[in-house]
């Protein structure tokens, strides 16, 4: 999943998954508690817009698959000695949502969800991507080639469920306006080497 083809504006830098590596550890309890976040957003959804049958019954299955990645990244940390430890903030994700729309109607809120959803999911699956293809412990490659697969798969289904629910001109407008804004997040950033974002 090259990063044209998800529409990033800024790339990671290659050397983010060489220090990654380093601190394993942190990258995969940071990578639990983004799982388990993509779970609950997605369940936040299906609470907030129950009557939007196509989102229901699109995000239901997403929900159990962001909770399976959650349960199999456990599994990671436990085979490897380590323990979940507590959640970190997540600077990236403060910040996308400060690039939210506030106010409007309630197809304009389901919009700007939908594309920070969408934003979140492609740039796991190019960090994901970067350790699938970089990373020396085959275990964790093959592992991450998958989630990969599957992180684009979700990317696509935000962005779809976008342009059934507004007007697909709008949504590639404000989504092309998000992908400057996360471009310019992410150039602002410090780099961490401990977390998926």
């Amino acid at each position: 999943m090259e990063k044209h083809v998800l529409g990033l504006t800024l790339p990671t830098d290659p050397r983010w998954v060489n220090i990654a590596e380093l601190h394993i550890e942190d990258i995969l309890v940071d990578h639990a508690y983004c799982e388990q976040k993509a779970a609950s957003a997605c369940i936040s959804l299906i609470l907030q817009f129950p009557d939007k049958e196509k989102l229901v019954e699109v995000l239901t299955p997403v929900v159990a698959e962001e909770w399976a990645h959650f349960e199999r990244v456990l599994e990671e940390l436990k085979k490897r000695g380590y323990r979940l430890g507590f959640q970190r903030k997540d600077e990236y994700v403060e910040e996308l949502n400060k690039a939210i729309r506030k106010g409007g109607n309630r197809e304009q809120q389901l919009l700007e969800k939908l594309l920070i959803c969408a934003l979140i999911e492609a740039r796991s699956c190019e960090r994901f991507r970067l350790l699938w293809k970089e990373i020396g412990d085959e275990e964790l490659s093959k592992f991450y080639y998958e989630l990969m697969v599957s992180e684009a798969g979700h990317y696509k289904n935000f962005l779809a469920l976008a342009k059934e629910y507004c007007d697909p001109e709008k949504v590639e407008s404000r989504w092309r306006e998000l992908l400057r804004q996360e471009g310019e997040i992410m150039a602002n950033l410090a780099p961490r080497s401990d977390r998926i974002h």
